[in-house]
């Protein structure tokens, strides 16, 4: 399975300005910039792509671990936030950390920290990271 994505930038680094495409064309042509990467600018960025992804890609994990195990969620909320820090080696992704809140019925609190726990290494998002990945993960009754 394979999925693309395109980017295209015109112009220099801070006067620049880019678009991204995905091949479901759920993005198109979706602005970015310097603004939007390192300022407040409208639009998206890299990181905050990188963000949803792990964010979806964690919630599906973690269904697929509560399935396994015989439950079912009826919701999975998970906020990625991706950390940007300039290093000796240039700009970094240093960090992803999730924050989960979950409501599944009949999951006690060690089961719901397992199974988190698992997705979070699982995940295929989390794998490619090579940051360091953090969570915090709440069971909600």
């Amino acid at each position: 399975m394979q999925r693309t994505a395109t980017a295209v930038w015109n112009g220099d680094l801070k006067g620049g300005h880019g678009r991204i495409t995905t091949g479901s064309g759920v993005l198109s042509n979706t602005q970015y910039s310097f603004g939007t990467r390192f300022e407040e600018g409208k639009g998206t960025n890299p990181e905050e792509l990188i963000a949803a992804a792990h964010a979806g890609c964690f919630s599906m994990a973690l269904s697929a671990q509560l399935m396994e195990a015989g439950l079912t969620a009826e919701e999975i909320r998970t906020d990625a936030t991706v950390t940007l820090d300039k290093t000796e080696g240039g700009w970094t992704i240093t960090k992803s950390h999730l924050e989960v809140k979950a409501r599944i019925p009949n999951a006690s609190k060690e089961q719901f920290d397992t199974l988190a726990g698992n997705a979070k290494a699982g995940c295929p998002i989390s794998k490619v990271l090579q940051a360091e990945i953090t969570m915090n993960a709440v069971l909600e009754t």
